[in-house]
């Protein structure tokens, strides 16, 4: 029987973006099939924001995703715990994610376990964050606002519009 390199990798995947799917693909890069522990929302809460999705919903969408092989919730509690049941071979981390490698490795160490840890380099990109779709909705709210206040006629026009300048001409 073939030996099958596992990755795990771990986040709290609220409001799926092309930085995840970046940070999934590039994680199964590095294995034959990629486990995704999907943070419950009192950890996200602990760690990072109170989620926008509900951990039901985040472990729905990470699972059907082409590169992930099988999601699960992570634990209550200490998020290490997990460990004992992945036994990963691997365990991938996002360029931003706060995680210590060095007390990654005592855990993985302490459960008998020769993981690896790899840090992925940052995806670019527009829409790359969380705290940036929020902050683009926010915008687009803002301006519906706005543009609403202009459908009802409170437009106020500046009492001199700036000169137009034709193309060509001095």
């Amino acid at each position: 029987m073939a030996f099958v390199v596992r990755v795990m990798a771990t986040g709290v995947f609220d409001l799926l973006h092309p930085g995840h799917l970046y940070f999934l693909r590039e994680a199964r890069k590095l294995g034959d099939e990629l486990w995704v522990v999907v943070a419950r929302d009192s950890t996200a809460r602990r760690f990072k924001h109170e989620p926008i999705t509900p951990e039901e919903s985040r472990i729905q969408l990470v699972g059907a995703l082409k590169p992930v092989d099988r999601a699960v919730l992570g634990h209550e509690g200490n998020i290490y715990d997990i460990l004992d049941e992945i036994r990963p071979d691997v365990i991938a981390l996002g360029f931003d994610q706060v995680h210590d490698e060095t007390r990654i490795l005592e855990e993985c160490r302490k459960r008998g376990l020769s993981t690896k840890v790899v840090r992925l380099p940052k995806f670019e990109g527009d829409l790359d964050g969380t705290r940036k779709i929020v902050r683009k909705v926010a915008e687009w709210l803002a301006l519906q606002e706005r543009l609403s206040g202009v459908e009802g006629g409170k437009v106020e026009l500046p009492a001199d519009p700036p000169a137009r300048r034709r193309k060509g001409k001095a």
